[in-house]
């Protein structure tokens, strides 16, 4: 199994940096005993301004073939996070790779998004796509800690 964030633009160094690197270190120590694999980042960027299909083009290259597409996209469903930690489970327990899929300024191509196995919203609101990564990697790590049975996540 693996876990990959394929997310459109670079993230610089910087304090965005430094928390995803943090939540996905955590989660690399805490996931192991759990069966759940550390997570990679995959990056693509488009710089001949293509638009959505160009970087879903991109995006597809760097998403293992079977895995469990779960898109961010503010039409998406708002879970719990104890609902976010079972449907890991779920794919993890179905030996499913997951790719957690992030898109550019437009957001995520329709095709692309139709593929989902999830669809997340973080909110009606919207964010900026570095600190999606934030919010994701913090979510993915106390998804972890939920099924762990942790108190790090006090409902």
């Amino acid at each position: 199994m693996r876990m990959v964030i394929a997310a459109v633009g670079r993230l610089r160094q910087g304090p965005e940096a430094t928390l995803i690197a943090d939540y996905l270190d955590r989660h690399a120590k805490a996931g192991r005993a759990l069966g759940l694999p550390p997570v990679t980042i995959a990056e693509v960027e488009d710089k001949r301004g293509g638009g959505m299909a160009a970087e879903a083009a991109l995006l597809d290259r760097v998403i293992p073939s079977d895995a469990a597409l779960v898109t961010l996209d503010e039409r998406g469903q708002m879970l719990t996070s104890p609902e976010f930690a079972d449907r890991i489970a779920g794919f993890r327990d179905q030996a499913r790779d997951i790719a957690f899929v992030i898109g550019g300024a437009d957001g995520i191509d329709p095709a692309l998004r139709a593929r989902a196995a999830l669809s997340v919203s973080l909110g009606r609101m919207v964010w900026p796509h570095m600190l999606v990564r934030v919010m994701l990697a913090e979510q993915i790590y106390r998804a972890t800690t939920i099924l762990a049975g942790s108190p790090y996540h006090r409902a």
